[in-house]
């Protein structure tokens, strides 16, 4: 199988005239320098502005590669002793009735409104980037790309923009502080970097872009990028970022036994330091670090046989989480793939098994990243609490480019704790083999000194990528005693395979070309081998016969699912105990979401029909209503019905629902918060959240937290928690 993959993909399908090769021309901005400080107010009537020179035009990426865009985009770029500015006017023949955006949270969610995006490329090694997007409102987005591959979705650079909206367009004035850029630190020379700059109109979902490139890719492939000329930044100086804060708190429980303090108010200060040592390293520094104003993970019912992965969210972990993150899922698309691979998971340091927050005292990481080689190093230390002892966490990072778009890397792991160290070596790798293939690799051995035990895993993935059609091939193997235990793997004593495809359709005889986009089939197999033995365990045969993509940014899929599943041992969904034995079944699923832009979106996933050696019907729905940005409100459903299922033959329904809520005055000063209720153990859990950012990235919260259920002898249980935050940054 591996043999057949391989040979389409670098083969049959390696002529692919959508997927052209960056043009040798490049098309360019010219940056005019100033002597003077523009007011960003969003509406580019400095006279300064006139000196810039106008943008070339920009062309169609989506729905039709590389023809005229509907509506045009000007750019102009400014710069003087302090900032970097561009002035971007989005030209709409419906003015602000075209407008679509949600609601205000920073680093929104990119489909579901307009904006406009800036990718900047400062070393020209045509593989890293700083991105920083905005929409009409002025809310930001920003993050850090490597390869087009992994990103620092969460990274927040120090910048500021301003927007306003008139009856032909939006415009956006943005203002970045050389200080929050990296770039070569040549004194009185003149520069030229890669620039991508890439806008989507949202009522038509159209997508165009500065310099083009297939569509296949994002505009964060900075190979196709075009070019920002006469740049003059001055020499860097002195950069260091510090973040202070205080916090105080009060926890009440209740239902708890009397080892459990009743209630009890606490104080703590401490903060961040970041010093930019030069353009290629940055050393990050935190004492008493905190994530009191961190999202709170949703509860979620799972009825695979596989871990849940849930995200990092605290934001020390997040920027640069690409150096260390190494891993890989098992499906390419991001589609369904069961297994997850992942030698270092920040959410093993500072939080439990459940979520909760262990203290960490401090800890430092270091991040150098250049043309060639890319290196780094995290040392936490996490303090002793009532059922953990005081723990040292260390990971490294070492990585070399090789040619334009390859990489070799290793990464090294050690958790020490009394009477225990656990250590995990990777070594991993990443080649494009052209513009349409490429592979991505991981070998990893684990090493338990308590235990006496060692493990090993590794996985690789050939991923074929065209405007047509995405191949890949995906073959995993964790040994029984694999544990990492500063990572996350979704299963031990595991072997897996899992190729996929999925085929896009634009072609003439495609029906109702006005309402929709693209006709997506699509064949995604799993199969899984118990490792120990060799014996098959899980195999799933899905077919996707209909995926529907509309002009609007909505969709709908239909998938039959054809499974066996061999239990070695007893399966506990939500308290249902299913025997072991083998089982043969097959499902149904329907896949939809209406246009996210609009007030009213609705967006689900229902699974109905045979489950084991009953039946299950499952559905997951999330119900958006936003009539202004300043306002947004979800409620959230999730079902599952369980009809004579395992060995009791268990007929019973869990219920897992909640609302959202985000209020905004503006994108700095925010109150959002959300309500969960599980009928699985009576659990309920809110969070209520107020923020103002009083100025760039220093904040105020307020914090409210609750969470109640009920334990394994029947006894409610509750923990109520209220915080009050203030952090200030200072950059020198």
């Amino acid at each position: 199988m591996l043999g057949v993959f391989i040979s389409i993909s670098l083969n049959s399908f390696s002529q692919n005239a959508d997927v052209f090769q960056p043009d040798s021309i490049k098309k360019e901005i010219d940056a005019v320098q100033i002597h003077s400080s523009l007011q960003i107010d969003g509406l580019l009537n400095e006279p300064e502005w006139k000196l810039a020179k106008p943008s070339p035009r920009f062309v169609e990426i989506e729905p039709v590669q590389g023809t005229a865009p509907g509506e045009e985009t000007d750019v102009k770029v400014l710069y003087n002793r302090q900032y970097l500015y561009f002035g971007i006017f989005a030209h709409d023949s419906l003015g602000k009735k075209a407008i679509r955006s949600t609601d205000f949270l920073r680093d929104f969610d990119d489909k579901s409104r307009d904006l406009v995006g800036i990718a900047l490329d400062c070393f020209n090694d045509q593989r890293n980037a700083m991105a920083f997007v905005t929409d009409p409102y002025g809310v930001q987005r920003d993050l850090l790309s490597f390869d087009d591959l992994y990103y620092d979705v969460d990274w927040n650079g120090l910048w500021k923009v301003r927007t306003n909206r008139t009856d032909s367009g939006w415009t956006a004035e943005i203002a970045i502080p050389w200080q929050t850029l990296r770039y070569p630190n040549k004194a009185d020379s003149v520069q030229s970097w890669g620039l991508s700059i890439y806008r989507n109109r949202r009522l038509t979902n159209e997508i165009t872009s500065f310099s083009p490139y297939p569509r296949a890719f994002t505009s964060l492939r900075m190979n196709y990028a075009g070019i920002l000329k006469n740049l003059e930044p001055p020499p860097a100086k002195t950069n260091i970022r510090f973040e202070p804060y205080v916090l105080s708190s009060y926890d009440h429980y209740r239902g708890f036994d009397s080892s459990v303090k009743v209630s009890k108010t606490n104080f703590k200060a401490g903060g961040d330091l970041k010093w930019a040592i030069d353009p290629n390293s940055v050393l990050d520094l935190t004492v008493n670090t905190d994530f009191a104003q961190a999202d709170v993970d949703q509860q979620v019912n799972n009825v695979t046989r596989f871990s849940v992965f849930f995200p990092e969210k605290r934001q020390f972990f997040l920027e640069n989480a690409s150096l260390f993150g190494v891993g890989v899922s098992q499906s390419a698309d991001g589609s369904g793939g069961q297994m997850h691979i992942q030698p270092f998971f920040s959410r093993s340091i500072g939080l439990d098994s459940l979520g909760n927050p262990i203290p960490i005292d401090g800890g430092a990481r270091f991040v150098h990243r250049s043309n060639k080689t890319n290196y780094g190093a995290i040392a936490m230390r996490q303090r002793a609490s009532d059922n953990s002892p005081a723990t040292n966490f260390f990971v490294g990072r070492y990585s070399e480019n090789i040619g334009a778009n390859n990489r070799l890397g290793g990464l090294v792991t050690v958790k020490n704790e009394p009477g225990n160290t656990n250590i995990v070596s990777t070594i991993d790798g990443f080649f494009r083999l052209g513009e349409t293939n490429s592979v991505n690799t991981l070998l990893m051995h684990s090493d338990n000194s308590q235990k006496g035990k060692s493990g090993a895993a590794g996985i690789a993935q050939i991923f074929h990528s065209t405007n047509h059609m995405k191949i890949w091939l995906t073959q995993s193997y964790v040994s029984k005693d694999f544990d990492p235990e500063m990572g996350f793997v979704s299963r031990n004593d595991v072997i897996g395979t899992t190729p996929g495809m999925n085929w896009y359709y634009r072609g003439k005889r495609l029906p109702f070309k006005k309402i929709l986009r693209a006709f997506e089939p699509g064949f995604l197999p799993e199969f899984y081998w118990q490792a120990s033995t060799g014996k098959s365990i899980e195999r799933t045969f899905t077919l996707f016969p209909v995926w529907l993509n509309f002009q609007s940014g909505a969709y709908f899929g239909y998938a039959v699912a054809p499974a066996y599943q061999r239990l070695t041992e007893p399966f506990e969904p939500l308290g249902v105990t299913i025997a072991p034995g083998s089982y043969y079944f097959t499902n149904q699923q329907i896949y939809l979401t209406s246009d996210p832009s609009r007030i009213i979106s609705l967006a689900g996933v229902y699974t109905w029909g045979p489950y084991f050696n009953g039946k299950l019907n499952s559905g997951n729905w999330t119900l958006q209503f936003a009539p202004i940005p300043q306002m947004s409100f979800s409620a959230i459903f999730n079902r599952n019905h369980f009809m004579k299922v395992g060995e009791q033959f268990t007929s019973q329904t869990i219920d897992l629902y909640g609302v959202q809520a985000r209020l905004a005055l503006n994108p700095r000063i925010q109150l959002n918060g959300f309500y969960q209720k599980n009928t699985a153990n009576k659990a309920d859990n809110y969070n209520i959240r107020l923020s103002w950012e009083y100025q760039p990235l220093s904040y105020i919260y307020l914090v409210l937290n609750h969470y109640g259920f009920t334990n394994i002898q029947s006894k409610t249980q509750a923990e109520d928690h209220a915080i009050a935050k203030i952090s200030f940054l200072k950059q020198l």
